[in-house]
């Protein structure tokens, strides 16, 4: 666990998403798998479940999904995602969700409809297809939750699940590289403090070298 500026960062767990919480909003609480352990982590950081309303995900995989189930029924929290990867939850699509190749079926959750450009406090909602076609990025003009479209180090999202794109990919890691980034906060892997511009502008060029 790590305080950057106004979001506490958590590496997830195992086959869990990174987690990254700011005011009272939980960002991809992960399988669900590692709860404890997620509990144990906003506790060293003098947070608990009990202080947050929302959950904001990223796109409808489980490994970024599947707590929003436990954390919905016990805390009441809200849960929020891109229309168009919504319904994949609410059809219980195993396996545009990927819930199937994890073992477990989709979660049971009432999802609020999110679009581009509506905003989480002071973080806006960017649509950025590519690992799913609703899959968003959250920017607050110097930070970047980025889910899994752009990881550190030159590295981006998959576009071979369903509904995956490879051009949009292209598009979206673009879009991202005009941003001015300090902080990038990856869905897997590390995170990046102070030099998000260059691993963002470089996973761009390299998805255009390789594709």
């Amino acid at each position: 666990m790590e305080r950057v500026d106004n979001v506490i960062a958590i590496i997830g767990m195992d086959l869990d998403s990174n987690t990254y919480v700011f005011d009272d909003v939980i960002v991809d609480p992960g399988t669900g798998r590692n709860i404890n352990y997620l509990a144990d982590s906003l506790k060293e950081a003098g947070k608990s479940f009990d202080d947050f309303n929302r959950i904001v995900n990223t796109h409808c995989h489980f490994d970024h999904v599947g707590g929003d189930e436990y954390l919905q029924k016990e805390y009441g929290l809200e849960v929020y995602m891109h229309e168009e990867d919504a319904k994949f939850i609410e059809n219980e699509d195993g396996d545009t969700t990927v819930s199937t190749s994890f073992g477990s079926r989709v979660p049971d959750i009432n999802i609020n409809k999110l679009k581009e450009g509506d905003m989480i406090n002071d973080f806006k909602v960017l649509n950025t297809p590519g690992h799913t076609i609703g899959g968003i990025c959250l920017y607050d003009g110097k930070s970047l939750i980025a889910g899994d479209t752009v990881f550190s180090n030159g590295s981006f999202g998959r576009s071979d699940y369903p509904t995956g794109n490879t051009d949009e990919m292209k598009k979206s890691l673009a879009r991202l590289a005009q941003l001015d980034v300090k902080n990038l906060f990856t869905g897997h892997g590390p995170y990046i403090v102070g030099e998000g511009n260059r691993h963002v502008k470089l996973s761009s060029d390299n998805a255009n070298k390789w594709y």
